[in-house]
């Protein structure tokens, strides 16, 4: 089974709104350590990008993918105006074009564009499932409410998954 994993609003001026920066770290370290195991292993990692009312370059920087995030040199972008990330992109024909049947989400914000891309996921026939320790919003109820109602998988799940795929075991 093919795993893409989606990085979803990772930017700069959604960090810049008041996260508290140990968060973004440590979400970053398990977002990077994934990243980096699926990319080892051949699978797909894409970026998501919300551009959703951004005008001219300036914009484009401010919503550029924050620095602590890994940008593979073989990663995608989708950039996406809703908080599905499915909605109006090629998110969908791009991972059926990378054979990808099980999608890991990741990013923020728990309470919009995470849940409403694993619901875009599911709806589209993929398996889907949000990366444990990977999320983040300024509402910690709402992260603990993803986790409680939402299918997770931790980093260590993946780096069986990972070993596997590359083994040839998949």
């Amino acid at each position: 089974m093919k795993i893409g994993l989606l990085i979803v609003d990772m930017q700069q001026s959604f960090i810049d709104e008041g996260f508290d920066m140990q968060q973004v770290e440590e979400a970053c370290v398990y977002i990077n350590h994934v990243s980096g195991l699926l990319r080892a292993a051949e699978q797909t990692v894409i970026h998501i990008q919300d551009m959703e009312g951004a005008n001219g370059d300036e914009d484009r920087d401010a919503r550029s993918i924050i620095p602590q995030v890994t940008i593979g040199p073989n990663d995608l972008r989708v950039e996406k105006e809703y908080s599905n990330a499915f909605w109006k992109t090629d998110l969908e024909r791009i991972l059926r074009e990378q054979g990808v049947e099980f999608v890991v989400i990741c990013g923020l914000a728990a309470e919009h564009c995470i849940t409403f891309t694993a619901n875009g996921a599911t709806e589209r026939g993929f398996k889907a499932a949000i990366l444990q320790k990977g999320i983040l919003s300024m509402k910690p109820d709402a992260i603990s409410a993803v986790y409680r109602d939402r299918q997770v998988v931790s980093y260590s799940v993946i780096e069986f998954m990972a070993k596997m795929m590359k083994a040839g075991k998949s």
